[in-house]
C-alpha cells in the first residue's frame, strides 16, 4: 500500500518522463499525417518560397507505417495444453471491438515506438472486462529495476476540457488525481505564473468510489507494445529513420516545381537592341513623347518588334526537370531499402512479374511483420492473461501466460497459391482444422466450419468417404476395411 505522498511523487516522476517523450511522439504523428517542414533548404530559398510549400508533402512515411500494420491481424490466443483457441478470450476481444482497435494500437506503436493496452473490470458487465488500446502520448509504465517485463506502476495522463487527469495503477491499488490545466491563454503572464505554482500540485479526484481503490487483479493492468526494442535503449519508431529522406524528397519537389515555374520553357533573349518604346500622342494625333513597352505584357502576348542594325535573338534552353525526378526515385529507393518496404508499394510501377517474384520482393516486409508479431504477441499474451485475471480465472491466466497468440498469415498470396499449398499439406497428413486455420479463418469461423463439415459428412457419409480416399488413399482403405469387418457375413 502506497501512502498519498508516495503516490503523488510517483505520478510526478512518471509525468515528467511522459512529457519528455511527447515531442518525439508529436513529430512522428505530424509526419505520418503529412504535416512536414521544409528542411535542407537554403535561407534564400526558404525566404522566397518557404511559404508557398508550407502545406506540401510527398508523404512516404504513411506508406512505410501502414505497410506492416495491414498484415498484422490477430486470430485468437491458444492457452498452453489446449489444441484450439480459447473461445472466451476471443469473445471478450470481439465485445471490446478489438478487431478494429487493435489496428489503431499497432499503428500507434509503429509510429510512436510504443503503444499500450489497458485491462480493467466493467461494472456494467462483470463477465466482460474493458480492454482499450492507449496512445503513447498519454501512458507510461515503470518497470522493476533490471527487468523489461515486471511492471511496478503505470500512469495514464490526459486533458479534458479545463482539467488534467491522472490515474496511477499499482499492483494492489489505483489512485486517481486531477488538476486544472496549467496553461490558460486568457491570463496575463504575471497571473499565469502565480496560478501555475498553485495548480502544479495534483489533488485526489472527487469520486463516488473509493480513492484509492483496491486492484483485485494483483498486477499492474497495463501492458506496453514496444516497436523494435533494444537491450539498453528506447524502442524505435519506423518513421524515425524515414524523416531525413522524407525532408530531402520534399525539398527536391519544391525545387522542381520552382524550376518548372521559372525555367521550364526556353527563354528568348534579345541582344543589341534598346528597349522598345511606344509613342505618346496628343489629342490631335501628334507624337509628343514615348514610353517603354510593358515587358510583362510581352510575356502574355508573345509578340514584340525590335529595330536596329545589330539586333540578335537567341535563347536559353529549358531546365532539365528529369534531373530532379531521377534523384527523387533514388531517394524513394533508399526509403524502400532502409525500411524493407517493397518498392512496388512506393514506386507504383509493376512489371510483368510472376507470383514467386512478387513473394520474393515482399520477403523483407514479411520478416519485418514477423518481428513485430513476436514483440506485440508477447504483450497481447499478457493482455489475455490480464483478461483471465479480471474474470477471476487464475488457472486460465497461468495457461495463457505460456500459450501463444494466433496471427493471420503475413504473406500476401493468391487464392490459387494458398489452396495449392494447403492441398499439399493435406496430402502429407495435416488435419483439416489446422488447414482451416492456415487459410486465415478466425477461431469462431473454424469452429463453424468444423460443424458444417460434420453435418455434411452425416448427411452423405459415402461422399465424405470418397473425398477422404481421394486425398489419402491409405486412410480410405483402412476405413473401408474397418467398415467391412463390422459388416455381417452373407448367409
Amino acid at each position: 500500500m502506497a501512502t498519498y505522498g508516495e503516490a503523488l511523487a510517483l505520478v510526478q516522476l512518471l509525468e515528467n518522463e511522459l512529457l519528455r517523450r511527447r515531442p518525439h511522439i508529436q513529430r512522428h504523428a505530424d509526419y505520418y499525417r503529412g504535416r512536414q517542414r521544409l528542411a535542407f533548404a537554403s535561407d534564400q530559398f526558404r525566404k522566397f518560397h518557404g511559404e508557398r510549400y508550407h502545406d506540401f508533402a510527398d508523404n512516404w512515411t504513411q506508406v512505410v507505417a501502414d505497410s506492416p500494420v495491414e498484415r498484422l491481424t490477430v486470430n485468437g490466443v491458444q492457452p498452453s495444453g489446449m489444441t484450439e483457441a480459447d473461445k472466451e478470450s476471443w469473445r471478450v476481444w470481439q465485445m471490446n471491438a478489438l478487431d478494429a482497435d487493435s489496428q489503431l494500437g499497432f499503428l500507434g506503436a509503429v509510429n510512436s515506438a510504443r503503444s499500450f493496452v489497458l485491462v480493467w473490470g466493467n461494472p456494467d458487465d462483470p463477465e466482460t472486462p474493458e480492454v482499450t488500446f492507449e496512445d503513447a502520448a498519454q501512458c507510461i509504465i515503470a518497470y522493476e529495476p533490471g527487468s523489461r517485463r515486471k511492471r511496478r506502476a503505470a500512469l495514464k495522463r490526459w486533458d479534458d476540457g479545463f482539467s488534467s487527469y491522472a490515474t496511477l495503477y499499482l499492483p494492489d491499488e489505483v489512485w486517481k488525481f486531477e488538476r486544472p490545466i496549467i496553461y490558460m491563454p486568457q491570463r496575463t503572464p504575471q497571473m499565469q505564473s502565480v496560478e501555475d505554482e498553485m495548480k502544479r500540485e495534483w489533488t485526489p479526484r472527487e469520486l463516488a468510489e473509493p480513492n484509492p481503490q483496491p486492484n483485485p487483479m494483483g498486477v499492474v493492468p497495463m501492458v506496453e507494445l514496444p516497436n523494435r526494442p533494444s537491450l539498453s535503449d528506447e524502442p524505435i519508431s519506423d518513421i524515425a529513420g524515414v524523416v531525413a529522406m522524407q525532408d530531402a524528397v520534399n525539398l527536391l519537389w519544391a525545387q522542381l516545381f520552382t524550376a518548372a515555374d521559372y525555367a521550364s520553357f526556353p527563354q528568348r533573349i534579345v541582344l543589341g537592341a534598346e528597349v522598345p518604346e511606344i509613342p505618346i500622342l496628343d489629342d490631335k494625333g501628334q507624337i509628343v513623347g514615348s514610353r517603354p513597352v510593358d515587358l510583362e505584357r510581352f510575356a502574355v502576348d508573345r509578340v514584340m518588334f525590335f529595330t536596329g542594325d545589330d539586333v540578335k535573338v537567341t535563347e536559353w534552353t529549358a531546365a532539365n526537370l528529369e534531373a530532379y525526378t531521377s534523384v527523387i526515385e533514388v531517394a524513394v529507393g533508399h526509403i524502400a531499402a532502409q525500411t524493407r518496404t517493397p518498392q512496388h508499394y512506393l514506386i507504383g510501377k509493376m512489371a510483368n512479374l510472376s507470383g514467386d517474384a512478387l513473394i520474393a520482393a515482399e520477403t523483407g516486409l514479411v520478416k519485418r511483420v514477423e518481428e513485430k508479431q513476436i514483440w506485440f504477441g508477447q504483450a497481447l499474451r499478457e493482455m489475455f492473461r490480464l483478461i483471465a485475471l479480471a474474470q477471476g480465472d487464475e488457472g486460465k491466466a497461468k495457461a495463457i501466460a505460456s500459450g501463444q497468440v494466433l496471427w493471420a498469415d503475413s504473406q500476401s498470396r493468391s487464392i490459387a497459391q494458398l489452396t495449392d499449398s494447403l492441398l499439399k499439406l493435406k496430402q502429407i497428413g495435416f488435419p483439416f482444422e489446422f488447414l482451416a486455420q492456415r487459410f486465415g479463418l478466425t477461431p469462431t469461423e473454424v469452429a463453424d466450419l468444423m460443424d458444417m463439415r460434420d453435418k455434411e459428412m452425416q448427411a452423405d457419409p459415402m461422399g465424405a468417404l470418397t473425398q477422404m480416399m481421394a486425398h489419402n488413399p491409405t486412410q480410405g482403405d483402412a476405413n473401408v476395411e474397418s467398415a467391412s469387418e463390422g459388416a455381417p457375413e452373407a448367409a
